[in-house]
């Protein structure tokens, strides 16, 4: 039976191979540039949200996420309720906990800024 076994130990190399092949076909995408005047929208959006932020308003957040694998990363959304900005680390807080560095910010978006369209140039 150990002289059988043996037969396979070269098999045992491969392992994690699988895995290796997995990551390696797994797609990361580069993190978007920012136009000056979609900076200067997020800019007016973060003032606005840190002015009303005990109306606790509903946002989504369109972020990313660097890969700790690989270069690049992915786009992540994450909704919550604004809890408040913190100015040492520059980010957006949400009331669950969740952090988002506004460097990593691609877009917020919510019902709470309806009725602010002409500043964001929204119909």
């Amino acid at each position: 039976m150990a002289g059988r076994a043996a037969q396979f130990a070269s098999f045992a190399a491969l392992s994690g191979y699988g895995e290796a092949v997995a990551e390696t076909a797994r797609r990361t995408e580069r993190k978007r540039r920012l136009s000056e005047e979609k900076a200067e929208e997020l800019d007016r959006k973060t003032h606005l949200l840190i002015e009303h932020a005990c109306e606790r308003p509903l946002i989504s957040v369109e972020y990313f996420v660097p890969d700790s694998k690989k270069s690049g990363g992915a786009y992540h959304v994450a909704k919550g309720v604004f809890r408040r900005y913190d100015e040492y680390d520059k980010s957006i807080v949400l009331c669950d906990g969740t952090r988002i560095s506004t460097g990593d910010i691609f877009n917020i978006f919510g019902e709470f800024f309806a009725g602010y369209g002409h500043l964001y140039n929204m119909p």
